[in-house]
């Protein structure tokens, strides 16, 4: 006679520090999933990469889309805009749909890939630019948001107690994922070939959505890593410098906890101006270059130099926010992406093409680095449980930055041509950097407002 022992799931247990935070303990990666948690780095950085050409690489098809259906600049940078307005909208809505369980990850991402195919046929056949505006603007950048708010807040959610690093790489694959589409773009793509272009470009990023989102799952809800303990001082020194710098939120907070918070509002505004100076190096970069009279080499060049210092920028700044503390290092990207534009703006005037590159580099550095500091900020202040849609309300300035920067931007340069322009974008940073000393975590008491007890527990009543 044999016996056969029935599966059974894998004790944990919850337990619960000072300020009442509940943290689920017990449970491996390998438990959870079958798998490494790191391979939820992967797959996340992967589709990342997959939906980047869709704005990073974009104005590079400018010359291309104006000659093939007579679109105007104006109309061009008002659909990049679009594009933007509804990758952000998105955020809040997937994150609630996210965390109530009625979109699984898996499914986000498979609509994300048929959103970015659509995008592509748009450009590639669209009768009108109305079209566009439906097929690029709306349908791909739905597809864009939904696979963005899922990538970046599975992250946090695998890694909470060393977020930083793991975020920003992911984040990076947004940027540096367009090199490829960027060089294409500018060199191959004229009006004999830009269908076949757009469509072969559409069909790979599909590709790589959906089979990347395939291998998506979310860990239990309250779930940190069986091997630190989270009420003890753990021996392992990147974890407890990490957590030293940025300690867990006091509690999970609830979006309507959030956002009764002032804290809240304030990243929301940074993320606002910080994000728009991003999108208006993105879409004015181009157009600047070759008005100061470089080469389209040599402007592919540099906008390929932004996207890759943009995306590698993100992982290496998360690691740096995890040494230094995020606040800390959103005040000093704040005031490199400021100093960038004025950079930007002089190397053009002067007509130097190395410092050019240069400050091209370092804006991209600087607008690319905001990202994932912002994703990892709302969960140190605010709980990874309902992060998506946390991140989601802050995520959502993005709404007026992207009209702002490449909209907007467009008709400041119109008005006061490239030189008012940038130094508007140059002293908004600046004023971001300020704003920035000013966020603090909720619930948090400040150390300089912890009095010393005056009966310490050693002391024994005489």
């Amino acid at each position: 006679m044999t016996t056969t022992d029935l599966p059974s799931a894998c004790p944990y247990r919850e337990v619960q520090d000072r300020n009442g935070r509940i943290y689920r303990i017990g449970e491996t990666d390998r438990d959870v999933m079958g798998r490494p948690r790191w391979t939820m780095v992967l797959f996340p950085w992967i589709g990342m990469m997959a939906i980047s050409s869709s704005e990073y690489a974009f104005t590079s098809a400018e010359d291309t889309l104006h000659d093939a259906h007579a679109w105007s600049s104006g109309n061009i940078f008002w659909l990049m805009g679009v594009w933007v307005f509804f990758q952000a909208a998105v955020a809040f809505p997937a994150g609630q749909l996210r965390e109530s369980g009625r979109l699984p990850a898996r499914n986000a991402m498979m609509l994300g890939a048929l959103g970015t195919l659509l995008g592509y046929f748009s450009l590639a056949y669209a009768p009108h630019v109305i079209v566009a505006y439906f097929g690029y603007g709306m349908f791909s950048g739905i597809g864009a948001g939904l696979v963005y708010a899922t990538c970046v807040n599975m992250v946090g959610k695998w890694y909470p107690e060393r977020k930083g690093g793991k975020t920003g790489l992911v984040n990076g694959g947004f940027a540096y994922g367009a090199v490829p589409f960027v060089f294409l773009f500018t060199s191959y793509l004229d009006l004999h070939n830009y269908q076949g272009v757009f469509v072969f470009v559409g069909a790979l990023c599909c590709a790589g959505l959906a089979v990347s989102g395939w291998f998506f799952r979310d860990p239990p809800k309250n779930w940190w890593p069986a091997d630190v303990d989270p009420l003890k001082r753990t021996d392992d020194p990147r974890i407890l410098r990490a957590l030293e710098k940025n300690p867990p939120a006091v509690k999970q907070y609830t979006p309507r906890e959030a956002a009764r918070t002032p804290v809240l509002w304030m990243m929301w505004f940074c993320l606002l101006c910080t994000a728009g100076i991003n999108i208006f190096g993105i879409a004015m970069q181009v157009p600047f270059g070759k008005d100061m009279g470089f080469a389209g080499g040599i402007v592919a060049t540099a906008m390929s130099l932004k996207a890759i210092v943009n995306g590698t920028g993100r992982g290496v700044i998360g690691w740096i926010s995890d040494r230094y503390g995020r606040r800390n290092t959103l005040i000093f990207v704040c005031v490199v992406l400021g100093l960038a534009q004025y950079g930007v703006l002089a190397s053009g005037k002067l007509g130097v093409m190395p410092l050019f590159l240069v400050c091209s580099m370092v804006s991209g550095f600087g607008g690319g680095a905001i990202f994932p500091l912002f994703a990892a900020m709302t969960a140190d202040y605010f709980g990874e449980n309902h992060n998506a849609t946390n991140y989601g309300m802050v995520y959502s300035s993005k709404l007026i930055s992207g009209l702002v920067g490449s909209g907007v931007g467009a008709i400041a340069v119109d008005l006061w041509d490239y030189e008012g322009a940038f130094v508007i974008a140059g002293s908004v940073g600046l004023g971001s950097a300020v704003l920035a000393t000013f966020l603090r975590s909720p619930g948090r008491p400040s150390p300089r407002k912890i009095r010393p007890n005056p009966m310490p527990i050693s002391r024994e009543a005489m």
